[in-house]
């Protein structure tokens, strides 16, 4: 029995909490706020980020950093822009060759870096992984049916991941591609503002499965040219992702997408939302990659353009549908 300590009472970090202790671990849930600590412990419930998902009452519920102390394993569940301040404050607390797990999707704006690369600047003498995949908390936390991905360049690190989350209702693959799992994970979350800003200005399925179909095409290529393996994004944490994101009503970059193409400017979209939509914090990152290794994203240019250019819905898509012919498989 491992213990484990979640940095995060989020949506995603309290149903992995719950599903740690479902697969017989000691688990720490770790709070930014004393309040939501007190609030969780109280009701054994996070009623503002998971409603109607119970917490176990073995579950530790804390705000206090040094109580991870006590972990073999951290992970942390924090939104992208926030890992490296979370990482760095946590440092101290984590042991020699610990396992440290991210599971946030997202980039570094800036540095354009992958959120486990950030985590090894700030926590050199960890072991890094990353649990991605179609994941959606609301289902993990009522112990729905769910595949994802254990990465990490440490086989045995990914294996230790594995038997620690894994239960009959929570299978875990294993995958040494950490480049293309963190990416998948990462930029299927812009496709998913585009499919959702296409449904809210009145577009059909069409519209949406070829966003989906060439937003895959456009992160397999970037995947691959920055060392990824093409077939990861075939997988749970590519395509997988991909369609969970895309579709359901439980996505957060959906949802923004879909007032977005209703009209709602983008702050009154995140207001209504009332979560981290990490689509918009990291689509800058994405087109500076793009720019930076030469790779055609002609939908990631225009999200861009809908988020920080004012551009109309509408015309986007327009302005995809009108570029010049060329072959589907030989370049887009």
């Amino acid at each position: 029995m491992k213990t484990v300590a979640v940095i995060g009472s989020g949506s995603w970090g309290t149903a992995l909490a719950v599903q740690l202790k479902r697969a017989g671990n000691n688990v720490i849930l770790w709070s930014f706020k004393e309040e939501e600590a007190q609030a969780i412990l109280a009701d054994r419930e996070n009623k503002e980020f998971l409603p109607g998902v119970k917490i176990d009452s073995d579950i530790t519920v804390t705000c206090k950093d040094e109580d991870v102390t006590w972990a073999d394993m951290l992970v942390f569940s924090t939104p992208s822009k926030f890992v490296r301040n979370m990482a760095k404050r946590f440092a101290p607390y984590v042991k020699e060759n610990e396992i440290v797990v991210n599971v946030a999707k997202g980039l570094e704006e800036g540095t354009l870096l992958r959120l486990s690369q950030v985590i090894k600047e700030e926590i050199p003498q960890c072991r890094t992984a990353v649990l991605s995949g179609p994941s959606h908390a609301e289902e993990v936390g009522k112990d729905m049916a769910t595949a994802i991905v254990a990465a990490s360049e440490d086989t045995d690190a990914a294996a230790e991941i594995q038997d620690t989350f894994m239960s009959p209702m929570f299978r875990v693959y294993t995958n040494t591609d950490v480049i293309g799992v963190e990416l998948g994970g990462a930029l299927k979350n812009l496709i998913a503002l585009a499919a959702g800003a296409a449904d809210g200005c009145g577009f059909g399925d069409n519209t949406k499965a070829a966003l989906m179909t060439r937003g895959l095409a456009e992160i397999t290529r970037l995947g691959v040219a920055m060392g990824g393996k093409k077939e990861t994004f075939a997988g749970l944490t590519g395509i997988g992702d991909l369609i969970v994101t895309c579709t359901s009503m439980h996505s957060r970059n959906r949802r923004a997408g879909i007032l977005l193409g209703k009209g709602k400017t983008l702050q009154e979209a995140l207001d209504e939302v009332h979560m981290v939509v990490e689509g918009v914090i990291n689509a800058k990152a994405a087109y500076d990659l793009s720019k930076k290794y030469s790779i055609e994203m002609p939908i990631t240019n225009e999200i861009n353009n809908v988020l920080y250019n004012g551009k109309n819905v509408k015309q986007a898509v327009y302005d995809l549908m009108t570029r010049d012919k060329v072959d589907e498989i030989d370049k887009d």
